[in-house]
């Protein structure tokens, strides 16, 4: 591999990278599926080259894999050989017998940096692989259960047909992911809506199901009678595209949906109650961490027990104390369960109309925050919480909040000021009131100190040998938390090195920026950066990991962002800009001073399409990252900020008003933007611009 990733560097560096390159935006994986314990070659499809692949980065443990490469087709006679286009690209994937099932994240480094994110399901059973000829019953593919079912829903009116047969009456369970595999690809702005049905062999309807997790299917069937029968896959609004692809597991175990309780301890031993449609009455099951210990946070486990290893759960582990709902009826403030806090309640809204009533004391003054943990761990409950007082009084409601950029159906009070000491109560319960063994939840609930959280704008950084990239990091404050937050980074790949940023007390962002050396050779990481803050209360010092997102197209131009595992720093192949070079690195400004920083980059031979330059990164009329000091703008009209044609210089001009305030070198990157399409550009980074602000001095008083 080593060999041939060697000779294909050395072919692109002789036939010259073309001009505006793109980094390749995965669409696809075809089949999406690949079982545990095999090796198979997929089939992955881009939107811009993947030529010169060398590497696939995986999430997890026990998958990997290796770009089965083309080779470069011949030149013809007295012509210099040109690189290709290669938007479809095999790649051999081999998950070891030990790997755990589910969704994993992948991308390709390639030499024009890494790409988006891609998706692949690991199932335990045998893939089968749709045709493209089976949009009828009479082509319909013919698969053993348990298999899982991979196919495209790609054009208007599609309809694909499977076909299976029982000897006896049986129960089988059909999980559809589709919609959940689109996204985070860049540029599927329309998802697919599936809907699956179970015909007999006279094509009478025996089951169907639309939405269950978000737009996916899922349903335990009931088979009354040995035979043939049919599944049939398609658009709820019979509308299609290429990209939409599916993976079915069709079973016939046991599949829990749920457990309860749903917060474990990250090293204590628990018994989990088994839920779902399929699953026995009263299955239970022990589990023992290992001597390690969980992580705390979101997690899927797989559980065995004497006859089965069951598909992963959702949890949720923390290192408070784990309580769990009285068996008895907490359904109003005379019967509600008494806690003590901090601890995470483990509960459920067991039937329709249920609420849940849990008590606590409080003295005046105390700081309290109260959380939901169930939607984002596969529950259905859609939960509204109500804090009262000892006289009924409602104090505070919640319903759905924003965790990251996504807005999840749980509920969270922040930071809520008790104003006398006594008796209060949190009510849960199902915002449409509805209730059932799935409708499982975790009420955590902590005394409150100043934290926040962190949100990368992206899920990767591209880097070239003498070029820099940036990536800019926004802090969500959380429980009253003002103050200044440090950015970190470790994990770098050979030859970058990060210059890490701050985000300024009272301000959104900061900024990392990654410099590869002129000698960096191709190659990526995936990185962890974090931040860390003073809490001058508990005088200690909050550490938080920063979350990855991947950005997507959206209808209308618009650029939204979903959750992924981690942010990638690549370093490429030398591209459309090849240095970036400041007139300064260091500037002080006080009110009404204006300062010029020019601008000179060098071009690569051929590239000669607009460059922007900025210190803001935007898109349309919002902006993503703004790490300048309060008060501080660029002014448009004394800069030159676009460079045409073949021009290789510009300037930057900075003011300041008279609201500055004193800030020493605080970190900037001045970036040269090429568009790519109309959400996504290409952006590099000067070494870090470093400004201080000086406010004017008070008068003396008289």
């Amino acid at each position: 591999m080593k060999r041939l990733a060697g000779t294909l560097i050395g072919l692109l560096l002789a036939i010259g990278a073309e001009a505006q390159t793109s980094y390749p935006m995965l669409m696809t994986l075809q089949p999406i599926a690949i079982q545990i314990g095999t090796t198979g070659e997929l089939e992955v499809q881009s939107r811009y080259s993947m030529w010169g692949a060398t590497r696939v980065i995986i999430s997890g443990e026990g998958l990997s894999g290796e770009v089965v490469h083309p080779q470069l087709p011949p030149a013809k006679e007295g012509e210099k050989p040109t690189e290709p286009s290669l938007t479809t690209l095999k790649i051999k994937f081999t998950a070891t017998p030990d790997a755990a099932p589910g969704v994993r994240e992948f991308k390709l480094l390639t030499p024009r940096g890494v790409s988006t994110v891609g998706q692949i399901v690991v199932t335990r059973d045998k893939v089968v692989f749709e045709d493209i000829k089976s949009d009828s019953s009479e082509n319909a593919v013919l698969f053993e259960i348990p298999a899982t079912l991979t196919g495209v829903i790609e054009k208007t009116e599609d309809r694909d047909y499977f076909k299976f047969s029982i000897d006896a009456p049986t129960q089988l369970v059909f999980h559809c992911r589709c919609m959940r595999l689109q996204d985070r690809i860049h540029d599927l702005q329309k998802h697919a809506d599936p809907m699956i049905t179970v015909k007999n062999s006279q094509g009478s309807t025996i089951a169907a199901n639309d939405n269950y997790f978000a737009a996916d299917p899922f349903m335990v069937v009931e088979f009354q009678q040995a035979g043939e029968y049919y599944l049939e896959v398609r658009d709820v609004r019979f509308t299609g595209n290429k990209y939409w692809n599916y993976a079915i597991d069709v079973l016939n175990r046991p599949f829990a949906t749920n457990v309860f309780p749903l917060a474990i301890s990250a090293t204590k031993p628990t018994t989990f109650e088994l839920i779902g449609e399929s699953v026995p009455a009263d299955k239970t099951i022990a589990y023992v961490p290992a001597t390690t210990g969980l992580a705390l946070g979101p997690q899927m486990l797989s559980l065995v027990d004497e006859q089965q290893v069951f598909d992963p759960v959702a949890v949720y582990v923390s290192e408070e104390t784990i309580l769990l709902e009285t068996a008895t009826d907490n359904n109003d403030k005379e019967h509600a369960q008494q806690i003590q806090i901090p601890a995470v309640i483990n509960g459920r809204v067991s039937r329709d109309a249920d609420i849940d009533y849990y008590q606590f004391t409080a003295k005046k003054g105390d700081k309290i925050s109260f959380e939901i943990i169930a939607r984002r761990r596969q529950s259905m409950l859609d939960s509204y919480i109500v804090l009262e007082n000892s006289a009924g009084a409602q104090l505070k409601t919640a319903d759905d909040f924003q965790f990251g950029r996504r807005t999840y159906w749980d509920s969270r009070i922040e930071n809520y000021v008790v104003p006398d000491d006594g008796t209060y109560y949190i009510a849960v319960y199902d915002r449409h009131l509805r209730g059932g063994a799935e409708f499982v939840y975790a009420l955590e609930i902590t005394h409150s100190h100043p934290t926040f959280e962190l949100l990368l704008d992206t899920a990767k950084t591209l880097t070239a040998p003498g070029t820099g990239g940036v990536v800019f990091c926004r802090v969500k404050r959380l429980n009253g938390f003002t103050g200044e937050v440090q950015l970190h980074v470790s994990g770098m790949p050979t030859g970058v090195t990060a210059f890490a940023g701050r985000i300024l007390a009272g301000a959104t962002d900061g900024c990392i920026i990654f410099q590869a050396a002129q000698a960096a050779p191709l190659g990526a990481a995936n990185v962890r950066i974090y931040g860390t803050a003073v809490d001058a209360d508990a005088e200690a010092v909050v550490e938080v990991d920063a979350l990855a997102y991947q950005e997507t197209y959206m209808p209308g131009g618009g650029r939204n962002h979903f959750p992924v595992k981690v942010h990638t720093v690549s370093v490429q192949l030398p591209s459309d800009i090849q240095s970036l070079k400041l007139s300064t690195q260091e500037i002080t400004l006080r009110p009404g001073e204006a300062v010029r920083i020019d601008v000179e980059m060098t071009r690569a031979e051929g590239f000669d399409k607009n460059i922007s330059l900025d210190v803001l990164f935007k898109h349309l009329s919002s902006v993503w990252g703004d790490t300048l000091p309060k008060g501080v703008k660029l002014d448009g009209s004394k800069s030159k900020i676009l460079i045409t044609g073949k021009e290789t210089k510009g300037h930057i001009t900075l003011v300041a008003d008279d609201k500055i305030e004193k800030v020493e070198r605080q970190q900037v990157s001045v970036m040269a933007n090429i568009s790519l399409n109309f959400v996504m550009k290409a952006t590099y980074s000067s070494l870090p611009l470093f400004i201080t602000t000086v406010p004017n001095e008070e008068e003396p008083e008289k």
